[in-house]
């Protein structure tokens, strides 16, 4: 078995989808339209984005309102100008972030749409690259 898509609820697919195109350099699927858009990851998986009349943003890391439901990871190489990227393409910081014993090497940030993230620094390994 292997993951071929991912799907996010949101209130506007295409600018969802143009933020984590700029962000990650994924290419645009050819079909995508105000009601679903979609992206590709250079290693096959598809990302999508679907329009849902009424969404309301996760309240992460808050459960008590409308929980966080998924989120995505990203390694990075480097975590300071990856942030500062992002946030200038709409990403936001969550006003709390629950501490986490290897927080100088990963952040979270919310998409524009309100979506947790996770980045991470990447350490050598031999694992293939990816980028944010």
């Amino acid at each position: 078995m292997r993951l071929t898509a991912v799907t996010l609820d949101c209130a506007d697919p295409l600018a969802l989808a143009a933020f984590y195109r700029e962000a990650a350099g994924w290419e645009p699927h050819p079909r995508s339209d105000d009601g679903f858009a979609g992206l590709t990851t250079s290693d096959g998986l598809f990302v999508g984005f679907q329009k849902v009349a009424g969404y309301r943003a996760p309240t992460w890391p808050d459960q008590s309102g409308v929980p966080q439901q998924a989120h995505l990871d990203f390694d990075v190489d480097d975590l300071a100008q990856t942030e500062a990227r992002l946030l200038a393409l709409g990403a936001t910081r969550p006003p709390h972030v629950p501490h986490v014993p290897d927080e100088p090497r990963w952040r979270v940030l919310l998409d524009p749409e309100g979506h947790p993230f996770c980045l991470t620094e990447r350490r050598a390994s031999a694992e293939p690259e990816r980028r944010v």
